[in-house]
């Protein structure tokens, strides 16, 4: 296993950076970063980040916002939160599958005597608070998982900066997101530094491996592509925020793999535009997919023989045919 400790806190950079070493590292390697940011909101690929953000609290607390590939939910980040990433040749047992990549830290939290465990789709708790989020993607032969880590968060910011879904409030009688997440440093026995905690969960994390480790460095060029590519891609507001055409049918809906909302241009029985947002898991861009349904006769048989035809779990985390089909279908 090869690792990196990033010592980048440019949101934009760090993504871009996350994609460049999926795109380009020798993959008969894994590869493990850690990694922090300055206040930012992440935002999920398959989100409309205008409905995830508190704009005006966003813009006066100088807030960055950036889009990841991976699907799944909106994220706070700043200093007080670790960020962990795992590159990987892709193995289809990788799908959906969250152990494999978030028992390291668990154990590694254990030996810190902090009991945490995996719950739900992708998060760990301790106790019944959210600490950490996971989330992944594929690219070609290769696969990436990352997550958070809350160790001494802003929450406050974390609260007020992110809007709630009230498909969430409704469906879990979650009266605030700050009522279900905590920080990690509010449950040790001694004083850690996060910088301590870093040193801790990096030597955990590559013993948990039992590989031969080797440092990974970025050299000139890396650096210089990496840039190149959070300027063309991760700053861009059409990355991050994104231009959605006027459309005439609408459905939203949650389920428990993850909320799903579909718009559509509908003219003379065929679809004419697709858009397909949500916080799901998908491992794979939606945009083929939108693509591919422009042309299709609107009705329940056409849609769900064309959702027959494609990998529902990489685009679709672990939503059902018959739950994705009832987003696009108004009963």
């Amino acid at each position: 296993m090869k690792f990196l400790i990033n010592p980048s806190t440019n949101p934009f950079f760090n993504l871009a950076l996350e994609e460049y070493l999926l795109k380009n590292v020798n993959i008969e390697e894994d590869y493990f970063i850690l990694w922090q940011n300055e206040p930012t909101i992440v935002i999920g690929k398959h989100q409309n980040t205008v409905n995830e953000i508190n704009i005006d609290f966003v813009k006066n607390n100088n807030i960055h916002v950036v889009r990841r590939n991976s699907g799944g939910g909106s994220v706070y980040h700043d200093l007080g939160n670790i960020n962990f990433t795992f590159i990987t040749k892709y193995d289809e047992k990788f799908l959906l599958d969250f152990k494999t990549f978030t028992i390291p830290v668990i154990e590694s939290l254990s030996k810190l005597n902090v009991n945490a465990r995996l719950s739900g789709r992708n998060d760990i708790l301790i106790g019944e608070k959210k600490i950490s989020g996971n989330s992944q993607y594929i690219y070609k032969d290769r696969f990436l998982h990352h997550g958070t880590l809350l160790f001494d968060s802003e929450l406050e910011n974390l609260v007020k900066a992110l809007n709630v879904d009230n498909d969430k409030i409704i469906g879990k009688g979650i009266k605030s997101i700050k009522s279900r997440v905590t920080n990690i440093k509010d449950y040790l026995d001694k004083n850690v530094s996060i910088e301590d905690f870093k040193d801790i969960l990096i030597t955990n994390i590559l013993q948990f491996n039992k590989s031969m480790i080797k440092e990974y460095e970025l050299n000139n060029e890396d650096i210089n592509l990496i840039k190149k590519l959070m300027r063309e891609k991760y700053m861009t507001w059409e990355w991050n925020f994104g231009k959605s055409p006027e459309f005439n049918f609408e459905n939203s809906k949650k389920f428990e793999g993850g909320k799903i909302q579909v718009f559509l241009n509908i003219i003379d029985g065929f679809i004419y535009e697709c858009k397909i947002y949500g916080d799901f898991l998908g491992l794979l861009d939606l945009s083929q997919v939108e693509k591919n349904m422009i042309g299709i006769k609107y009705g329940e048989e056409y849609i769900e023989d064309f959702l027959k035809t494609i990998d529902l779990k990489k685009y679709f985390g672990s939503l059902s045919i018959n739950e994705i089909k009832s987003c696009f279908i108004e009963y």
